[in-house]
């Protein structure tokens, strides 16, 4: 049998030290939220999505309520969510006024014979769910519209304009038998073209599940993360023999020798076994391991 886990970061990124605290609460409370539905349920994808659900409901991070703005002054937002068993996955892009693009995007997976919908596509599926669409001014946040200002002002990175970093969020977790989902949100990236599609809802870069292997969820530059299949990536390498956190490391090192640019992931696999690792200045972090206390963090882990 596995010791239980749920494993979530809440973007990699500039988080400035006055919110370093802020945020190491709001991933351990997600952290904590995830483990308890998993050991309610013994469900990995039920629990990936509740953490996520979490986090999507908390302001302080760039997914749900919270999420960055396009250069149009919109916030539209992508969700992946996997299991590893069947390898089943929904996702969802450029979705608007959705409280939890996670939910969508499993109403995708197990309610529509897709892996993807985008734009009005997946606000069309969304309605015929009957999931409730909510108006802007109930997701868009002023930090959100001082971070789209500061970068109109010439900044040169959203990263530059935001307090509290600007990535994704995401949570992997295994179940006692072993059984790893994942799932990843996001609002994207302050002053993004409007259609705009970063790595999130793409499988095997912003996230991917394999109960074979494990679990991962990316968070960071988009772009930089599709062009290397980060988490992909990583699972290549825990096949091929090395620990979750090696994998992910080398993974990352990769990456930022290659393309450079931002970026992080959290990996669990298939026996518990944990990674956590970034390029970038913080990202934050935090698990729940079977009896013992949430751990959580903004700096590597030691």
């Amino acid at each position: 049998m596995v010791v239980p886990v749920v494993l979530v970061h809440g973007g990699a990124g500039n988080i400035a030290d006055e919110t370093v605290s802020d945020v190491i609460s709001g991933v351990k409370k997600a952290a904590e939220k995830g483990y308890d539905v998993l050991i309610k349920t013994d469900s990995p994808l039920d629990a990936v999505q509740a953490a996520v659900e979490q986090m999507e409901d908390d302001p302080r991070f760039n997914a749900g309520t919270g999420g960055v703005l396009t250069l149009d002054g919109e916030l539209e937002t992508d969700a992946i969510i996997m299991e590893g068993t069947t390898l089943n996955l929904g996702s969802v892009g450029c979705v608007r006024h959705i409280l939890h693009p996670v939910a969508l995007a499993r109403k995708v997976m197990e309610n529509s014979p897709h892996a993807m919908l985008v734009g009005e596509g997946a606000q069309r599926f969304a309605a015929e769910q009957g999931m409730k669409t909510v108006p802007a001014y109930r997701m868009v946040t002023q930090t959100a519209i001082n971070n789209l200002e500061n970068f109109l002002k010439g900044k040169s990175s959203c990263e530059d304009a935001g307090l509290f970093g600007n990535g994704t969020v995401g949570a992997v977790a295994v179940s006692k038998s072993g059984k790893v989902a994942m799932a990843t949100s996001t609002g994207g990236t302050t002053g993004k073209a409007p259609g705009r599609l970063g790595d999130t809802p793409i499988p095997g870069s912003g996230g991917y599940a394999d109960d074979k292997i494990g679990a991962v969820s990316a968070t960071g530059k988009g772009e930089s993360i599709m062009r290397v299949c980060l988490s992909n990536r990583i699972l290549n390498l825990m096949e091929q023999g090395k620990k979750a956190q090696e994998a992910t490391d080398d993974a990352l090192n990769y990456m930022g020798s290659v393309v450079g640019d931002t970026a992080g992931a959290i990996t669990v696999s298939n026996k518990g076994d944990i990674g956590i690792g970034f390029i970038s200045k913080r990202m934050a972090w935090a698990y729940k391991k079977g009896d013992e206390p949430v751990v959580g963090g903004v700096n590597k882990p030691t």
